[in-house]
């Protein structure tokens, strides 16, 4: 069992390479989780070492695919960063990110806070405490040379691959509130390439469905979502391969569609 100095070791040595943009096999043995209460506790040093606000919590390996593809028996909760969203019309650096991918996901944002609660949510709780819905385009990134090899509780460890995110402006009441999310096709485009679709029901079945996971994920393991967090759902799409130089668009017939560049 890890010790929360061994937690902290492992979360600053991560995190460093982060910033570095460099990757290494795996932590070192003494400071790798063997358990997922363990794995978030390395994750939350986050938000201690330095101080850091979350703006919010993500979702990875949302779909039979994703978790064949990693190697990993269900979906993993990570930290949005406050210092690492995007701005409208910035552009993101490639150095460093070994997954060079982006994916086209729904975000909610919540109203109210959900405190800790035994036993947990259920559906009509987590759906009264949202307030909006907005668009999100994730770049993420690993700070493993394999991500696929390491298992859930280092990839959690690392923050379930959480990197750079962009949102864009909620989308009208009318255009969600009374939508069935799960057949809700949105489309990424970059110039040149083909079009890539992707759809609701990709995300664990139903966006809605991700989120009451995540809601109850986090509470299991002492973590409580806050008024104002977003929470990203996981890709809609197949993960799409980005590269420098190149723009992507991301249209989800509703609102306007989000740009990001890449350099």
């Amino acid at each position: 069992m890890l010790t929360e100095e061994q937690c902290r070791n492992a979360s600053v040595l991560l995190d460093g390479l982060w910033a570095e943009g460099r990757q290494i096999d795996h932590l070192p043995e003494q400071l790798r989780p063997d358990s997922r209460a363990e794995a978030y506790r390395v994750q939350g040093w986050l938000e201690q070492a330095p101080p850091r606000k979350v703006a919010g919590w993500k979702i990875a390996a949302t779909s039979a695919a994703g978790q064949a593809h990693i190697n990993v028996d269900g979906p993993l909760a990570g930290r949005i960063l406050e210092d690492r969203l995007l701005a409208p019309g910035e552009t993101v650096l490639l150095a460093g990110n070994n997954m060079r991918v982006a994916e086209l996901e729904f975000a909610f944002r919540m109203g109210r806070t959900l405190p800790l609660k035994p036993g947990g949510y259920g559906m009509d709780e987590v759906r009264d405490a949202v307030e909006a819905l907005l668009p999100a385009i994730e770049i993420p990134a690993s700070r493993y040379t394999d991500f696929c090899a390491v298992g859930a509780e280092a990839l959690i460890a690392d923050n379930s691959c959480a990197s750079r995110f962009l949102f864009g402006p909620d989308f009208s009441p009318a255009e969600w509130m009374d939508r069935d999310m799960k057949s809700w096709q949105v489309t990424g485009t970059i110039e040149g390439k083909e079009p890539v679709q992707g759809v609701g029901a990709n995300v664990l079945g139903d966006p809605w469905e991700a989120l009451l996971w995540l809601v109850n994920e986090c509470n299991a393991y002492g973590m409580a979502l806050c008024a104002g967090q977003v929470v990203s759902t996981g890709t809609c799409d197949v993960p799409i391969a980005v590269a420098e130089g190149e723009r992507l668009t991301a249209d989800y017939g509703a609102g306007a569609p989000l740009g990001i560049s890449f350099a």
